[in-house]
C-alpha cells in the first residue's frame, strides 16, 4: 500500500492549474503583447528558483461521485524565489483567469505574500495586471450580495502593504490594464515601472470613466506618459524583459530589510579618477545651463547610476548610485527645468527619496544647484510652500550620513535646504558656486529702487550697484568666516565623495526607522 494514488492526484491538479485560463486565454494573452503571468516569473527571478505556494488553490467542480471534473486555478500566483542569489518574494495576477478579478480572487494568497515578506524579512515584487483582486461587478451576481468595503470582512491588506513599505523593498510591475487595488498595489511601492504599449493604470477604466462624460482609451486615461509625469509610477519601459530588469537592479542598491544595510560592492573604479572636463563644464554665464548628469556620471562607480522618476518633478534628478562600491542615495538639480528651482511637485519626489533612503540606511549625496522655490502664480496654485516645508522636514529628520556639494546656486529658503541642519554633515563648494539669501537679479530693483530712480541714468546706477554687489558676494568672503567649510577644485570631487562614504559606511545601522515611510 502506498500512497501513489494521492500523488498523482496532486500531481493532475497541478497540472491543471498551470494551464491558467486555457489556450485560448494565454494566446489572447500573447496576442496582446503580453507574457503570462508564469513566464513573467521565470523571467524575473533566478532560473529554477520559483518555489510555488498554493499551486492548487483556486475552483473545483466535481460530478456526482465527488471526483475532480473540472478545476480552474486562482487568478494568482505566489512564492519564493532568489533574484541574483537573494531570496524575494513574488506574487503575481494570471489575467488568464477571469481578468485578475475579484470572482476569481482567493484573497488569502496576496496577504500570505505580504505577510511572508514581511516576517520573513525578504524584498517583495508585486507582478500586476487587472484589479488585483479588487472588485468586479459581476461580483453582485455571482456571490449573491454587493460587499462592503473596509472593514475586518472585506480587508484588503493595505495595512500589510503599508507596514512592508517601512520595512522590506517593494517593487510594483504594471504589465497590462491595472485598476482599482491593483493600481493602489502599483503605487504603494519604493519603486514601480510600467511597459509602454502594453499597460495602463487608472482608479477606474475608460467604461467606468466615461460615465463621468470623458471619453478616453485606455492610454489616454492613464497610459505611461501620463502616469510617469504626474509622479504614480516611477519608469516606463519598452518590453516586460525590460521592466524585470530594473526590477533586479532596483534591489541591488538595497538590503533585503530595514534590518540589514546593503552590501559594498566590489570597487571597479579608481577612487582618485579626475575627470578634467569637470573643471569647466560650467559656464560663467549663470543664465546658461549645463548637463547635471554628466557630471553625475562623473563622479559616480563608471556605470552605476540608476535614475528614478525622471519624468516627474523634473528639475530634481534623483537616484541610486555606487562610490567606490557603496551604494548610495543621490540628488541632484537640473538646470534644464526652472533653473534647478524646487517646483510642487520636485518637493514631493525629495520627501519620497529622503524618506526611502532613510528607511533603507543609505547615505545620500546631493549636487545641488537651487535658486529657491519657484516662484509665481502657478507655484502658489499647486502649493509649493506647504510641499516645500514637507521636504525640508525630510531632509532635517534624517539621520544617515549626508554629503553635499554646491554646484552653483544656493538662494532662499530651498537653497539652504543642501543638508540637515542641527547635525554634521559633510559640504564642499565648487569654485561656481554663488549664494545668498535671493539672486541678485530683480532683487536690486527692490532693494535700490529709490536710489535707481533718483539717478540721472538709472541704468549705468543699476550696472553700477551690481557690479558692487557681485565683488561682495564672493565665495571667499563667505568662506573667510567659515560659513561654507570648503571650496574645491571641482575634479576633486569622485575622490572627496570616495572618502566620505568610507567614513559614512561603519554609520549605517541596521534596525525598523520609528517612522513608517508612505508610498
Amino acid at each position: 500500500m502506498t500512497w501513489q494514488p494521492e500523488l498523482d492526484e496532486l500531481k493532475r491538479r497541478e497540472a491543471m492549474a498551470r494551464e491558467m485560463g486555457g489556450p485560448e486565454k494565454i494566446a489572447r494573452q500573447h496576442a496582446g503583447g503580453r507574457l503570462t503571468v508564469r513566464e513573467r516569473v521565470d523571467g524575473l527571478v533566478d532560473k529554477g528558483s520559483f518555489h510555488e505556494i498554493g499551486t492548487i488553490a483556486g475552483m473545483a467542480e466535481y460530478d456526482e461521485d465527488q471526483k475532480l471534473k473540472k478545476f480552474t486555478a486562482s487568478n494568482s500566483i505566489f512564492g519564493r524565489a532568489t533574484i541574483d542569489g537573494r531570496p524575494v518574494v513574488v506574487y503575481g495576477d494570471d489575467f488568464t483567469v477571469r481578468g485578475g478579478s475579484a470572482d476569481a480572487t482567493i484573497k488569502a494568497k496576496p496577504l500570505m505574500a505580504e505577510q511572508m515578506a514581511n516576517e520573513l524579512r525578504l524584498p517583495l515584487i508585486r507582478v500586476i495586471e487587472g484589479s488585483g483582486g479588487g472588485g468586479s461587478v459581476k461580483t453582485i451576481e455571482t456571490r449573491g450580495r454587493a460587499n462592503l468595503p473596509g472593514g475586518v470582512g472585506q480587508a484588503t491588506g493595505f495595512h500589510l502593504l503599508a507596514n512592508n513599505m517601512s520595512t522590506v523593498p517593494v517593487v510594483a510591475l504594471g504589465l497590462g490594464s491595472v485598476a482599482g487595488l491593483g493600481a493602489a498595489r502599483l503605487a504603494a511601492s519604493h519603486y514601480s515601472v510600467m511597459t509602454k504599449e502594453t499597460s495602463a493604470m487608472f482608479v477606474a477604466g475608460p467604461p467606468v470613466v466615461a460615465h463621468t462624460g470623458q471619453k478616453l482609451d485606455k492610454q489616454e486615461l492613464g497610459g505611461w506618459q501620463i502616469q510617469t509625469r504626474a509622479g504614480g509610477v516611477d519608469h516606463a519601459v519598452d518590453t516586460e524583459e525590460e521592466a524585470f530588469e530594473a526590477a533586479r537592479r532596483f534591489l541591488s542598491y538595497l538590503p533585503s530589510s530595514t534590518f540589514e544595510v546593503a552590501p559594498r560592492g566590489e570597487t571597479t573604479d579608481d577612487p582618485n579618477r579626475r575627470e578634467e572636463f569637470l573643471f569647466d563644464i560650467i559656464p560663467r554665464d549663470h543664465r546658461k545651463v549645463y548637463k547635471m548628469r554628466r557630471i553625475i556620471e562623473a563622479v559616480v562607480d563608471k556605470g552605476s547610476f540608476f535614475e528614478m522618476g525622471q519624468m516627474f518633478g523634473r528639475s530634481i534628478i534623483t537616484g541610486f548610485a555606487r562610490i567606490n562600491g557603496l551604494p548610495v542615495a543621490l540628488m541632484a538639480s537640473d538646470p534644464y527645468f526652472y533653473a534647478g528651482a524646487w517646483t510642487a511637485d520636485a518637493c514631493q519626489k525629495i520627501t519620497r527619496f529622503i524618506d526611502m533612503a532613510e528607511t533603507f540606511h543609505t547615505p545620500v549625496v546631493y549636487l545641488a544647484d537651487c535658486p529657491g522655490f519657484l516662484v509665481g502664480l502657478e507655484a502658489e496654485k499647486t502649493a509649493t510652500i506647504r510641499f516645500g516645508v514637507r521636504a525640508m522636514s525630510a531632509i532635517n529628520q534624517s539621520t544617515v550620513p549626508w554629503c553635499s556639494f554646491i554646484i552653483r546656486n544656493s538662494f532662499g529658503v530651498a537653497g539652504g535646504a543642501h543638508q540637515p541642519t542641527g547635525r554634521f554633515a559633510v559640504r564642499y563648494a565648487w569654485l561656481s558656486a554663488r549664494w545668498g539669501s535671493l539672486p541678485l537679479e530683480g532683487g536690486i530693483e527692490a532693494a535700490y529702487r529709490a536710489e535707481i530712480e533718483a539717478a540721472d541714468d538709472p541704468a549705468a546706477k543699476l550696472a553700477e550697484i551690481e557690479d558692487r554687489l557681485q565683488k561682495l558676494r564672493s565665495p571667499f568672503r563667505t568662506a573667510e568666516t567659515f560659513w561654507i567649510e570648503e571650496m574645491i577644485d571641482p575634479r576633486d570631487t569622485r575622490r572627496l565623495l570616495c572618502e566620505f562614504v568610507d567614513l559614512a559606511e561603519p554609520l549605517r545601522t541596521p534596525g525598523k526607522r520609528t517612522f513608517g515611510m508612505r508610498p
